[in-house]
């Protein structure tokens, strides 16, 4: 097991492409000490659009098996875009599995265990999975891979945490250092993250928490085409040793539904870790119903504005569709 903690992480290229190639190459443990880098934006395409498209049922009736590219429209400001871009429901993801092992639940790693397991169980062939946890530090448990064997094995290493909660810090290095591979490889990716969004920086909560600001997390998920799919896992009951002020979680709740929302999702619900199983399986059939769409919009000024975006189906209105609701243009 290799453990290094960084003071704090911030990477040129180089070294980034260096970390890339070692996650890569090596199916090792790494822990990391997440602090606030600065920025470092990979761009591949800076012209498209790029956007997540859930549909859902609205009428009762049942889900087509497939949509083509001709059911969607999308509007930019108002004005019809020509579709670029699109991959159908059944394009695989990679999907990172981020594990909140703070708080109560700390001392049930067998349950934690047995759920990230059966989340695997339900991912479908052509998926990757990567498993980080995080308390203070992060822990990467299995780098992407499609192997089920492998991730179970990993999964089975998994150890009682010690530390507080950097959530804000840890999805940020998901969002910088994980899910860039996909991007690299144009593969679409999720990041699955359990959790009760309660950080140490939070007002009142004990311990020094995340240097990145929950506003500077935003705004990194603003401009990622990674969905992000919170699960909240109710623990104010039974982790609340520290005296954590019940407007502590009101926050944080609020908080994971800003982050749902910017990817055009909701907030999955677990009100104990034994309600994890059934929930995974839940958020593996709502992916399976996730449309990739990209576009690139007639008119580009750079110029900071927000752009609303507007996605519709066509004949479709048994059906509807979940989508960020727009983003803003890069300033040149």
């Amino acid at each position: 097991m290799l453990r290094v903690n960084f003071l704090q992480v911030t990477l040129s290229p180089r070294l980034r492409f260096l970390v890339f190639l070692l996650l890569a190459a090596y199916p090792l443990q790494l822990t990391v000490r997440a602090q606030a880098p600065e920025p470092d934006v990979l761009r591949i395409d800076t012209d498209l659009v790029s956007l997540n498209v859930s549909v859902f049922n609205r009428k009762g009736a049942q889900l087509p098996a497939s949509l083509q590219q001709k059911d969607f429209a999308v509007l930019d400001n108002g004005e019809p875009q020509e579709i670029s871009f699109f991959a159908s429901n059944d394009a695989p993801f990679d999907l990172v599995l981020l594990l909140d092992l703070s708080g109560s639940t700390a001392d049930k790693i067998g349950l934690i265990r047995k759920s990230a397991k059966r989340f695997v169980d339900a991912a479908r062939p052509g998926d990757r999975i990567a498993i980080l946890t995080f308390t203070a530090d992060i822990l990467l448990v299995s780098k992407l891979t499609p192997d089920h064997a492998a991730l179970k094995k990993s999964i089975d290493d998994i150890e009682k945490p010690v530390g507080g909660t950097n959530f804000w810090d840890a999805l940020r290095f998901v969002l910088e250092h994980i899910v860039i591979q996909s991007r690299v490889e144009q593969r679409r990716s999720a990041i699955v993250v359990m959790t009760d969004g309660v950080d140490n920086a939070l007002p009142e909560v004990f311990g020094e928490g995340s240097k990145t600001t929950f506003d500077e997390l935003m705004e990194m998920v603003r401009r990622s085409d990674t969905i992000v799919l919170p699960i909240y896992l109710d623990t104010e009951r039974e982790s609340n040793w520290h005296g954590t002020p019940p407007s502590a979680y009101a926050i944080a709740r609020e908080q994971l539904a800003l982050l749902a929302s910017e990817s055009g999702n909701q907030v999955y619900q677990a009100k104990k870790l034994k309600d994890l199983e059934g929930v995974y399986e839940q958020v593996i059939r709502d992916l399976s119903t996730v449309y990739s769409i990209g576009y690139r919009p007639g008119t580009r000024k750079h110029d900071g504005a927000w752009h609303a975006v507007t996605v519709q189906l066509v004949g479709r209105d048994d059906f509807g569709v979940r989508a960020r609701r727009g983003y803003f243009e890069t300033k040149q």
